[in-house]
């Protein structure tokens, strides 16, 4: 399955998912200001979370949310569409993510950053899309979807899969923590920065880095990719499904939901005895 795409089909339903954590309304100022003609704007907290739920800081929203979401949208599950952002946030992930566990096959994320997309003359435009409903019944995907339980039987070695956490360095040690309360990571889990598979020089996923990623995992392996909040992991579940791995789930409520719990958290080096 093709999910990272340069130079999409500009027919298709695009989607613009910019969204910046300090500010979050940055992302729709900057759709106001100026989009890819014909694209609507998701944004992750107001479109992809549940801010009201207390399973972590970005947790997902309900089914009849997401219903709601894709038919306001004027989606069909047999519809073209292509997601951009600005290829430093990970909202076109989540977008991806949340489209693919609704059962939308389809879709694809640029690998052109928006401002890329305007240099290769994509028309642009400040005017919001009107969108028809449409009355769509999603398929939903638990497949790809993690549980904090089915987090705690891989750590209690109960069931068997790999962990791996898409946050930086540091925070997966335990030596900086700028978000949440608690410092370290879950027990067991691998480390790989999501912000290594961009280059950001280019604002486009490096493909030297994805080879670098890969080699941390076995298509013949579960994986269970998380990060704080759920949103920067997404680019690693697509980029593992990019390279047909077809047994990746995301854990949404990530490492802040794990400790809102009493739970084993691990710092310093991977160390087999996790």
């Amino acid at each position: 399955m093709i999910v990272f795409q340069s130079k999409p089909n500009p027919n298709a339903k695009w989607i613009d998912a910019r969204f910046y954590l300090m500010d979050v309304e940055e992302g729709k100022r900057r759709y106001d200001e100026e989009h890819i003609a014909g694209a609507i704007y998701w944004d992750v907290e107001r479109h992809l979370s549940n801010m009201t739920s207390d399973l972590g800081r970005h947790p997902l929203p309900s089914k009849e949310a997401f219903t709601t979401l894709y038919r306001e949208s004027g989606l069909e599950l047999d519809d073209e569409i292509v997601i951009y952002d600005d290829a430093i946030s990970g909202g076109a992930s989540r977008a991806y993510w949340s489209l693919r566990y609704g059962g939308f096959q389809n879709v694809v994320i640029a690998r052109e950053s928006f401002e890329q997309l305007k240099e290769l003359g994509y028309e642009t435009t400040n005017e919001s899309m009107v969108v028809t409903p449409s009355h769509i019944s999603p398929s939903f995907d638990e497949s790809i979807l993690a549980m904090t339980e089915d987090v705690e039987r891989v750590v209690a070695k109960e069931e068997r899969a790999t962990l791996i956490d898409a946050r930086a360095h540091n925070r997966y040690l335990g030596v900086r923590e700028p978000i949440d309360p608690v410092k370290g990571r879950i027990p067991s889990a691998l480390s790989f920065d999501w912000e290594r598979l961009i280059d950001h020089e280019t604002g486009q996923f490096s493909l030297e880095q994805e080879e670098e990623f890969l080699k941390l995992v076995s298509k013949e392996e579960p994986i269970i990719v998380y990060c704080g909040s759920g949103v920067s992991a997404a680019p690693l579940f697509a980029m593992l499904t990019h390279y047909g791995f077809t047994n990746v789930r995301l854990y949404a409520g990530s490492f802040s939901c794990w400790i809102r719990g009493d739970r084993p958290i691990a710092t310093g080096e991977w160390s087999e005895r996790e």
